[in-house]
Formats: structure tokens, C-alpha cells, sequence
């Protein structure tokens, strides 16, 4: 299934049902602990937190974390973000924080564009952070281009 058809897939569920298809198909899944390109202990579909290497979860377990974690991402998009959104923004907005944290999205650019009525310029920022341990990664460079498109959706 490609990335397309697992996003309109997600559209029934809305931005949270989107921002799973594009979190899921970006990070994939391990059942078992290992250093992300950074060297941060990462577990599941991206997750970080509390992660040690030696570290093993079940698919069920790795469903719930990314439930919780998506949860997590789209909170901080509706508690940081003063302007409306529809799903789709709210959905790549969400995995673009499930990446990155809430931290950075509350002090970056992309926000205060976004906030300032300036929607396409905040879409536009997504293709800046492409960049983790201070090299460019082909990864990421993929990930935000998905999540601008769907950012840029009705623009």
C-alpha cells in the first residue's frame, strides 16, 4: 500500500487517523530497542521516551505507545496553535511534533508563521528541519515533504 493510500485510509479517522499512516510509514516499527541515527535508545514507531537499549515490546504494546504518543503530538498542535486547522494541517502538523517534540514545535518559525495567518509559509518550513545530529537525512527530507504536501492541501 502506498503512502497516499494509507493517508486517505487515515482520513476516515481523521487528523489523528492521518497523522498515524504518515508517523507509521516514516518511522516503522521495531519490537526491539536500537540507536536512531542521533544515538537516542528508540523503540515501537519512533518512541523515545524512557527507551533503553535491551528494551523488547509486544505489537500490542507498540499499538498503545503510538496511541498515546499520537494523543500527545496532536494535544500540543491544538494547545500551540491559535489559528483553525483542518484535519489535514492538524495531521501533519501532529507527526511533524511526534518527531520532533513539543518543544521544538513551540519555539520554531513554523508556528509563529502559522499563527500570524501566514499558512503557506508555515508549510514552508517543514522542508528546514531535515536536518538530526547536524547532518542531513534522506529520511527526513522524505518525511517533510509528505507532511507539507498534506500541510499545503487547499492552499
Amino acid at each position: 500500500m502506498s503512502l497516499r493510500s494509507k493517508v486517505l485510509a487515515g482520513a476516515a479517522a481523521g487528523a489523528i487517523g492521518m497523522a498515524g499512516a504518515l508517523v507509521t510509514w516514516f518511522e516503522g516499527r521495531s519490537l526491539e530497542a536500537y540507536l536512531d541515527p542521533v544515538g537516542i535508545p528508540t523503540i515501537c514507531e519512533g518512541v523515545t521516551a524512557g527507551v533503553k537499549l535491551g528494551d523488547a515490546a509486544t505489537p500490542a504494546e507498540c499499538d498503545a505507545l503510538l496511541e498515546k504518543e499520537l494523543g500527545i503530538a496532536l494535544a500540543a498542535v491544538d494547545r500551540r496553535v491559535r489559528v483553525e486547522l483542518p484535519d489535514t494541517r492538524r495531521a501533519a502538523l501532529a507527526s511533524f511534533v511526534y518527531n520532533v517534540g513539543e518543544g521544538q514545535f513551540s519555539r520554531s518559525t513554523l508556528l509563529r508563521k502559522l499563527n500570524a495567518g501566514d499558512v503557506r509559509g508555515a508549510c514552508a518550513e517543514l522542508s528546514r528541519w531535515v536536518y538530526a545530529g547536524g547532518r542531513q537525512l534522506a529520511g527526513l527530507v522524505k518525511r517533510r515533504a509528505a507532511e507539507r504536501e498534506l500541510c499545503e492541501v487547499g492552499l
